[in-house]
Order: structure tokens, then C-alpha cells, then sequence
């Protein structure tokens, strides 16, 4: 009988695809910590960790039962891919369930970001107030605007699908240039990130994160910005230099930011909660109720498509 380890509660409605032939935990609420998994690993064949679990060298030489680390998200820098590839362990992500909300949530951002939402909302509930003046508290409008995309992958593609409704102008970097096909059907401009980072309005980052990718915006990357220009984040949080972004909101380098992941999550630097021209959300993005159902089942169908091939699965090793 296979032994699948849950790393998070996942209620009991979304397990009703699992039969006899599966012994499942998980804990009865919440998240298990480290210890309390590597308490347990070696016995089990399948873990499920979630995007904040680390599933590390350490982690992967315990189980020494383990077939499969079925990751719960798109991204997998949680899990040492490539070390579980030399054990022989397959990794699994979700990148379907978590493209449509993540880029949904990457345009309320911007969106929020550009138009001042937050910080307007604070202030009119406090004894700070807004000024109602004609010419006061002004923000930025996204129609006619260029937006650039760090990364037009499946979430990159469904933020240029939205950016299209909203009037604006595609342009993107990527590793790999895309099809024709593609570039025409979002009437995107494929440039290099130097180009995208001058002359772009509005930035939103949606690379992988991998070794190369650590910080790859920075100082020089803020300064190379327009002054006017928005900046969004619903990749990964260590992608960004949080200390320059602070500094390039405080001095005016960018205007706004939107960000929704943090380089040391759960903290956040202090510096970010103290100014107003930065919209926030705790890794936020798919937090709908429909998202967390459909990445609960896309889990769930890796699982059983990788012992049964009753689903495709979504590998990223192997």
C-alpha cells in the first residue's frame, strides 16, 4: 500500500479519489512542522508539500521510501529538483490550476498599485483623511499604457490576455522567444529586459525562480525604470532585492509597487509596511476558493496519474 504524507490539512471532500490502495496523513489542521516531517518520512512514498515547505537534500535522503514529491504550485524552489532527480524521485507542480487566479490577482495589483486603492481606502477610514481637491492625491491611469512582462509563460500570457481588455500595449522578455502565433495573438513585442525595464509603464515579474533568477531586479534594474512606472510581483519573492525596491519607492525611482511575495516569507521587510505607494498581499494569489479547490485535485490527479496513469501529470524532473 502506498503512503502519501500531507505536509497540510486538505479536507476530506477532496480525497474521495484515493481508495484502499492508499494510506494518507495529514494533520488534522493546519501545517506540520519540519520536525515533525522528518519525524516521519521514512516512512512514506509520497509527500505533498506546499510552496513554503522546504523539501531539501536533507528532507529527500529520510525518505528513503519516496517516489514522488507531489509540489503544491507552479513554482518548485521549494524543492531540491534536481538532487531528488539523482535519488530517483519524481517532482510534480500544478501549473493549471494556478494560472488563472495568479494572473487575475496580478492585475488587481497593478491595477490597485496604479490607482492608489490601498492607501486611499486606509486613509479615508482614518482621522487622517483625503483631500477632495480636483487636483489632489492624483494616481495613474493603465489605458493606453505599455505593460511589460517578465516571463510570458501560462500566467504571463493570461496577464497579457487581461492587459489587452484593459487597452494596453504587450511587450515581454522571456528565455526563450515565443511563437509567432503567440506573440499575435496577445500582439506582443518580444525585446530584452533592459529595453523592457526603460520603457515600460507597468512591470510585472512572472519568471521562474531558479539560481540565476535570485535578485535579478535590483538597484541597477529599479534605476533603469521610468519614474512613472509600476512595478508588480506574483512570482517569487527572492527574485526581488527587497532593500532596493524600498529605496526605489522612497526616492522616487518608481511610483508604485504591487507585491504579493516576499523574499523571506512570512516576514516582510519593515520597510515596505511603512509606505503608502506599495500595495501588499501574503502570497495571495490563489486564494479563492475555487483556485484551492482545483490545486487540491491537481495534486491529487498527479498522485494518482503518476501510480495509475489515470491523469496526466505535470512533471518537472525525470
Amino acid at each position: 500500500m502506498k503512503k502519501i504524507l500531507f505536509t497540510f490539512y486538505i479536507p476530506a471532500e477532496y480525497l474521495k479519489d484515493f481508495d484502499d490502495k492508499y494510506e494518507l496523513f495529514m494533520p488534522e489542521k493546519g501545517s506540520l512542522k519540519r520536525d515533525e516531517v522528518m519525524g516521519m518520512i521514512n516512512d512514506y512514498h509520497v509527500i505533498v508539500p506546499n510552496f513554503s515547505f522546504q523539501t531539501d537534500k536533507e528532507m529527500i535522503d529520510k525518505g528513503t521510501k519516496l517516489e514522488l514529491i507531489s509540489n503544491c504550485a507552479v513554482g518548485f524552489n521549494n524543492v531540491d529538483v534536481d538532487y531528488a532527480k539523482e535519488k530517483g524521485v519524481t517532482v510534480t507542480n500544478i501549473p493549471n490550476s494556478v494560472k488563472e487566479p495568479t494572473a487575475e490577482f496580478a492585475f488587481a495589483l497593478l491595477l490597485a498599485a496604479a490607482r492608489n486603492i490601498g492607501c486611499m481606502d486606509r486613509n479615508i477610514r482614518s482621522h487622517k483623511g483625503v483631500k477632495w481637491g480636483f487636483y489632489d492625491e492624483l494616481s495613474l491611469s493603465v489605458y493606453g499604457k505599455t505593460l511589460g512582462i517578465i516571463g510570458m509563460g501560462r500566467i504571463g500570457q493570461a496577464i497579457a490576455h487581461r492587459a489587452l481588455a484593459f487597452g494596453m500595449t504587450v511587450q515581454y522578455y522571456n528565455r526563450h522567444r515565443l511563437s509567432r502565433e503567440i506573440e499575435e495573438q496577445y500582439r506582443a513585442t518580444y525585446i530584452s529586459l533592459e529595453r523592457l525595464l526603460k520603457e515600460s509603464d507597468f512591470i510585472s515579474l512572472n519568471a521562474p525562480s531558479t539560481p540565476e533568477t535570485l535578485h535579478m531586479i535590483g538597484k541597477k534594474e529599479f534605476e533603469m525604470m521610468k519614474p512613472t512606472a509600476v512595478f508588480v510581483n506574483t512570482a517569487r519573492g527572492n527574485m526581488v532585492d527587497e532593500g532596493a525596491l524600498v529605496e526605489a519607492l522612497k526616492n522616487g525611482t518608481i511610483t508604485a509597487a504591487g507585491i504579493d511575495v516576499f523574499d523571506k516569507e512570512p516576514k516582510i521587510h519593515p520597510g515596505l509596511l511603512e509606505l503608502d505607494n506599495v500595495t501588499l498581499a501574503p502570497h495571495a494569489a490563489t486564494r479563492t476558493v475555487e483556485a484551492r479547490r482545483d490545486m487540491t485535485y491537481e495534486i491529487i490527479h498527479n498522485i494518482l496519474g503518476f501510480y495509475e496513469g489515470s491523469f496526466p501529470i505535470s512533471k518537472v524532473n525525470l
